[in-house]
C-alpha cells in the first residue's frame, strides 16, 4: 500500500510530475538543454525574489549548503544552529577544513538578532549560515530581523538555508540581503529528491575567487561560470528528468499564484497548530513557528512508532521526533502540494486511531 506523506521530505509527489520525470532524453550540451535551464532559471528568480544568478546542483541541499561554505569562506565561518540540521554546516566546514565556530541555541527557540550582531561584532567572520526553517524544532527564524542586523557588516556572505521553506513560505532574498540562498526539490517545491538550487550573489562570486580550494564538483565559482560560458549549461552531466519536472512544476506554481500557494501553507499549518494546541502540545517558541512542519510535543506519552504503524495501515505515515526529540515529539508537514482537505483527513484518522474526540 502508498502511504501518503506527511513528512518533512520526501513529499507527496503528484501523479503528474513523476510523469514528467519520464520525459525522453535530451542531449545535455544541446541549444534545447539550454533553453530548458535558462526558463527553469528565469521562473526560480521569480520564487526567490531576486535578480542573482540561480545555479542547479545534481545532489540534495548538502551538495550546496557543502558548497557555498567551502567556497566562500576566506577568513572564518559563523554557524548558528537552532536544531539538527543547523549543525550540519559546521560538521562540512570541519571535514573541508575550513574554520568555523559554531553557535547552537535550544532546540525550539530561534535565532535572536541581538545575539548574531555581538558575534559579527567581534569581525572575525567573513561568512555566516543560518537556517531558515529547522525541521528537527519545527521553528522558522526570524530572517526579516536577522536581516536589519546582517546588513550591519556588508563584507559577510550571507548563506541561509531554505531547503525546507523555498516553496511554501515567502522569502525575498534580494531584499533581505540573502547571497547564497539554498533550497532543495523534494520539499516545499515537490519534486522527487535529488536536485538542489541556489542563489549566488555578485559579492559571493568576488570572494570566491579569493578562495584558493573550493573542490570540484561543488566548486560553485565553476558552477557559475560555466552556465555564464556556455549558455546555462553545466559541467557534469545535470539531470534532466528533475529539470524537465521542475519546469513544470514551476509553471503549476506561478499559475497557482505565490501568494495564494503561501497562503495554503499557512492555512494548513494553522490547523494543524489548533489541533495540537487542543489535544496536545506545539513544540517550541509559538512566535516563530514554521509554515511547512509542526512539530508536536507528546504530552500524552503515545508510543509515536505505534502510531505511526497503525497509520500506516490505513496509507498514511507522519514523522517521529528528530534526534533527541525522538517519541518526545511528532512532526507533521503540510507543504508542496498538500491541501487543507489532505489535513484534515490525516487528522481525522488520528484522532480516531487514538480516540480522541
Amino acid at each position: 500500500m502508498h502511504k501518503k506523506l506527511f513528512i518533512p521530505g520526501p513529499v507527496e509527489v503528484r501523479e503528474d510530475v513523476l510523469e514528467k520525470m519520464a520525459t525522453p532524453m535530451i542531449g545535455h550540451r544541446s541549444k534545447d538543454a539550454s533553453a530548458l535551464q535558462r526558463g527553469i532559471s528565469d521562473k526560480l528568480r521569480l520564487v526567490f525574489n531576486t535578480k542573482e544568478e540561480i545555479l542547479l546542483s545534481t545532489s540534495s541541499g548538502s551538495g550546496l549548503m557543502e558548497g557555498a561554505i567551502r567556497s566562500c569562506t576566506a577568513k572564518r565561518a559563523a554557524v548558528f544552529s537552532i536544531g539538527a540540521f543547523g549543525k550540519r554546516w559546521y560538521e562540512m566546514a570541519l571535514n573541508n577544513n575550513v574554520p568555523a565556530d559554531l553557535y547552537e541555541v535550544e532546540w525550539g527557540e530561534a535565532l535572536n538578532p541581538q545575539f548574531v550582531d555581538e558575534v559579527l561584532g567581534t569581525g572575525k567572520y567573513d561568512l555566516i549560515t543560518i537556517t531558515h526553517n529547522e525541521t528537527s524544532t519545527g521553528i522558522m527564524n526570524p530572517v526579516e530581523e536577522l536581516a536589519k542586523v546582517i546588513k550591519k557588516y556588508p563584507d559577510v556572505v550571507w548563506c541561509l538555508d531554505t531547503v525546507s521553506s523555498m516553496g511554501g513560505t515567502k522569502i525575498e532574498v534580494d531584499k533581505l540581503g540573502v547571497d547564497i540562498c539554498i533550497t532543495s526539490s523534494q520539499k516545499a517545491i515537490g519534486l522527487p529528491p535529488g536536485l538542489a538550487i541556489c542563489s549566488f550573489s555578485k559579492k559571493a562570486v568576488e570572494r570566491a575567487k579569493t578562495v584558493e580550494f573550493r573542490g570540484y564538483y561543488l566548486d560553485l565559482l565553476n558552477l557559475y561560470e560555466f552556465i555564464q560560458k556556455k549558455d546555462y549549461q553545466y559541467p557534469s552531466t545535470p539531470s534532466l528528468s528533475h529539470m524537465f519536472a521542475l519546469d513544470y512544476v514551476l509553471d503549476n506554481m506561478l499559475k497557482e499564484g505565490l501568494e495564494n500557494r503561501y497562503n495554503r501553507h499557512i492555512e494548513m499549518a494553522e490547523y494543524v497548530r489548533n489541533w495540537a494546541r487542543k489535544y496536545f502540545e506545539v513544540f517550541g517558541d509559538e512566535n516563530n513557528l514554521s509554515n511547512t512542519v509542526t512539530t508536536i510535543k507528546n504530552t500524552r506519552g503515545i508510543s509515536v512508532a505505534d502510531l505511526n504503524k497503525k497509520l500506516g495501515e490505513r496509507g498514511f505515515q507522519i514523522s517521529n521526533g528528530y534526534g533527541k526529540l525522538k517519541e518526545k515529539t511528532f512532526r507533521i508537514a503540510h507543504m508542496a502540494e498538500m491541501t487543507l482537505d489532505d489535513i484534515k483527513e490525516l487528522i481525522c484518522n488520528i484522532n480516531d486511531i487514538l480516540g480522541l474526540e
